[in-house]
């Protein structure tokens, strides 16, 4: 249920002063079912709206009903704000007049503090639309087809049954339930290729939360970092896994899987680190940059 469909059912009685379900599906493009679960809901807020049957009948408010503005204090105004602001700068299809409504409203005027962009640059338009691809999908309960690259350079098919975006890391990723492996999957959104919406929909399931997983068995990874690659340790690792030696280089520690993803991003930083522990990755890093030389050299 969308909490901002509710203000704006609210405040288009409020406006209108009487309304049907059809007429309310049309205008949020939604099911009749739909409106009347979001009027079941406000009725259970203690929103006095009430729905006749008949010909001259339809949804309404009670006359003397007015939104006491006095049900938010001054900083949960701003918190309720602030919070669609969060939404509304990502800027994919939501309403900004709601905002300027309760702003309106709560007389409070909100400063353009937040603007968030997760495409890549020069790819706008493509990112812009796989995110409201997934943004449908995700509402509507829709099945999704797409080609996803994993760690391993493999391309393969998946349709799964989206569960929600989640921004983590400086990085956008889909939690979802695969079909094809019957458990549940996190996807990373630039990895994903050729999406498509299915007609199948689907009942969602809940995500495991954290403490529902299994503990993680990853080995603690210790590497020395030079001083003049400071800048870039502090984008994947905790101050608090970070200790600063004498002539300012850095050691960092971390429970990490030895995959191909961090095989890459040592590499990355070419001789300004080195593996302390464990042995077998520093192995692992040396022969993968022998056969960088191998095939670079003159």
């Amino acid at each position: 249920m969308s909490d901002s469909r509710l203000f704006k059912i609210m405040y288009h009685l409020l406006e209108k002063g009487r309304t049907t379900a059809p007429e309310l599906a049309a205008k949020f493009e939604v099911s009749k079912r739909t409106i009347y679960r979001d009027l079941d809901a406000l009725s259970d807020a203690g929103i006095p709206v009430y729905a006749e049957p008949g010909r001259n009948g339809g949804i309404f408010l009670l006359d003397n009903f007015v939104l006491d503005k006095a049900l938010f204090s001054e900083k949960e105004k701003q918190e309720v704000l602030a919070a669609l602001h969060s939404v509304f700068a990502t800027g994919h299809s939501c309403n900004q007049e709601l905002l300027t409504k309760l702003s309106a409203l709560f007389h409070v005027d909100m400063e353009n503090w937040l603007e968030v962009d997760f495409s890549r640059w020069g790819h706008t338009a493509s990112d812009y639309s796989k995110f409201e691809k997934l943004k449908t999908a995700i509402i509507c309960h829709r099945e999704i087809l797409f080609v996803y690259a994993n760690t391993y350079n493999e391309r393969k098919k998946r349709t799964v049954q989206p569960i929600r975006l989640s921004y983590k890391a400086r990085e956008w990723y889909l939690k979802a339930f695969c079909l094809e492996k019957q458990d549940f999957r996190i996807f990373k959104l630039t990895r994903i290729a050729d999406l498509e919406l299915s007609e199948h929909t689907f009942t969602p399931k809940s995500y495991p939360e954290p403490n529902d997983t299994p503990p993680q068995t990853n080995p603690k990874i210790v590497l020395s970092f030079a001083k003049e690659a400071a800048y870039r340790v502090y984008d994947e690792f905790d101050e608090t896994q970070i200790i600063y030696q004498e002539n300012g280089d850095l050691t960092a520690s971390a429970h990490m899987p030895v995959d191909a993803w961090l095989i890459g991003y040592l590499l990355s930083f070419g001789a300004q680190v080195s593996v302390i522990e464990p042995v077998d990755l520093k192995e692992i890093l040396s022969k993968e940059a022998l056969e960088i030389y191998r095939k670079n050299k003159y």
